[in-house]
């Protein structure tokens, strides 16, 4: 894969002078274009060898674009901040929203390429690491992101010649970096593996560019080219009517049809007693104090998510949760309708961006299961973003418990009857007014479609790592000993593991 890249390809300064001009014209507009589309973002990952022109041409690109549009960001040492996330966390919060583009230094491949290169993972690790990275960019380019991976290569012969053509220059020795030498040491392993990387992750829709780095003209105009050639398709694209698309399959799936009745299997007659309800809140709150100031607790996140039909309690079982906690400990994070900086980005970007740090506690009122739930019987996304997002949904929860996150789902569910009573009453009480909307009364009269979607999402996404725990609500306070008892024993099991 790299051998047509040290062929040594060179530009003279009369062709290249005369090419640069016109090409900067080119992507300043298309770049213009992009910010006016507002339709997609374009991110720009960067990876190859040192010495080869990576800096310099993203520094060459700055100067022929609008800076004000680019950010760069590099990802080679982690902050203090992004070490007590999960691995994702830092890439996610830095992903440029629709119109603007973002170029990655040191971005996932490093990692994994450093990591195989020195021996810190093997050959099988670095496949399921490489297989992850395509999920995120299919996932990406899904929600319209443009992206171009660019490897920038010297052979080893000029990587080599570099080096001693800098070392005894006073002035530009300065530009040799320990990683040149550490490189110019495991060049070998690094391209072999590099190589690897490429050939298992370059996809239609995301393909590696690799760029001779040897002459710099020449690197510089087949990046520039290579960047205008796909945006301006990308535009054009964009800007033509779309074509009608089948209608994805939508039906429940058909292997347990038993799930179409899945809530209505559930025993919403359970009860406790006022005594036993206050006995049994009181130890359980306790206890929840007691783990989660647990200092093997330290090293992971904790996240309970809760979802559940319209009055169903969810907001009584959180007060429940956080009523013994120090309000340090924990973070409360509502959903609601996405804002228009949140409608810029992928649909998870807002909730990888509310992930906790290790030895921190997030509560989700809502969560990424409104694309499976309300947009879906709503119609607020396409049939086939939400049939996509179960897998979306089940990879990103896979990597908040591969980060050591505890990771609990409730689903709280009631009957009609017993929302139409809450209902009435929100209604008649005035400090519980606010808690009704027309919107709830509309909600009703789906509750059919509710209940299917509540069946797929709960069949598709409750896995062995991150299962859901349904919670029978009629009685308020069985419910909220129930997920106090589920999420004390999920922490209690993670401690076991240690």
């Amino acid at each position: 894969m790299f051998e047509s890249a040290e062929i040594g390809h060179s530009i003279d300064k009369a062709t290249y002078d005369a090419a640069v001009p016109e090409l900067r014209e080119a992507l300043l507009q298309a770049q213009y274009r992009l910010k006016a589309q507002a339709r997609f973002p374009m991110l720009i990952l960067i990876n190859g060898i040192e010495g080869a022109g990576k800096g310099e041409t993203i520094k060459l690109l700055n100067e022929w674009m609008d800076p004000r549009l680019i950010r760069v960001d590099s990802f080679y040492v982690p902050s203090d901040e992004e070490l007590f996330h999960p691995f994702a966390w830092r890439y996610w919060r830095r992903l440029p929203p629709k119109g603007h583009t973002g170029i990655f230094f040191g971005n996932w491949y490093s990692k994994m390429l450093e990591d195989r290169v020195h021996g810190r993972i093997k050959n099988a690790e670095l496949k399921l690491a490489t297989a992850r990275a395509q999920r995120l960019e299919r996932m990406l380019c899904d929600e319209g992101a443009l992206i171009f991976k660019f490897w920038f290569h010297l052979s080893k012969a000029q990587m080599k010649a570099r080096l001693d053509s800098l070392k005894d220059d006073p002035l530009h020795s300065w530009r040799i970096s320990p990683l040149d030498w550490q490189q110019s040491k495991t060049y070998d392993k690094f391209v072999r593996h590099g190589e690897q990387i490429l050939r298992l992750s370059s996809r239609s829709f995301a393909p590696w560019y690799v760029i001779e780095g040897v002459d710099w003209r020449y690197r510089s105009l087949a990046v520039g080219r290579v960047l205008l050639e796909g945006l301006q398709a990308a535009l054009d694209g964009a800007e033509q009517p779309a074509s009608p698309a089948s209608q994805p399959h939508s039906a429940p799936l058909l292997g347990n049809l038993d799930r179409l009745s899945l809530l209505d299997s559930l025993d919403l007659s359970q009860k406790l007693s006022k005594d036993l309800y206050q006995q049994q809140l009181a130890e359980e709150q306790a206890r929840l104090s007691r783990l989660l100031r647990d200092r093997r607790l330290r090293k992971r996140g904790v996240l309970a998510l809760f979802e559940g039909h319209d009055a169903a309690g969810k907001g009584s079982a959180i007060r429940r949760v956080t009523g013994a906690l120090d309000p340090r400990l924990y973070r409360t994070v509502q959903i609601a309708a996405p804002t228009e900086e949140e409608r810029a980005q992928p649909w998870l970007w807002r909730f990888w961006r509310n992930v906790p740090e290790r030895g921190k506690f997030t509560i989700f009122d809502r969560s990424w299961y409104g694309r499976v739930l309300v947009e879906r019987v709503e119609g607020f996304c396409t049939p086939d973003e939400w049939l996509r997002a179960y897998s979306e949904i089940n990879d990103f929860e896979e990597q908040l418990v591969d980060s050591d996150v505890v990771l609990v789902k409730f689903w709280l569910s009631i009957d009609q009857d017993t929302q139409l009573r809450r209902f009435k009453e929100r209604e008649a009480t005035p400090f519980k007014r606010f808690k009704i909307t027309d919107e709830d009364w509309r909600n009703r009269e789906k509750w059919d479609d509710y209940g299917h979607a509540v069946a797929d999402m709960v069949d598709r996404t409750s896995t062995e790592i991150a299962p859901w725990t349904l919670v029978e609500a009629n009685d308020k306070r069985f419910a909220r000993v129930k997920v106090l008892r589920t999420l004390n024993e999920a922490l209690e099991a993670a401690i076991a593991k240690g």
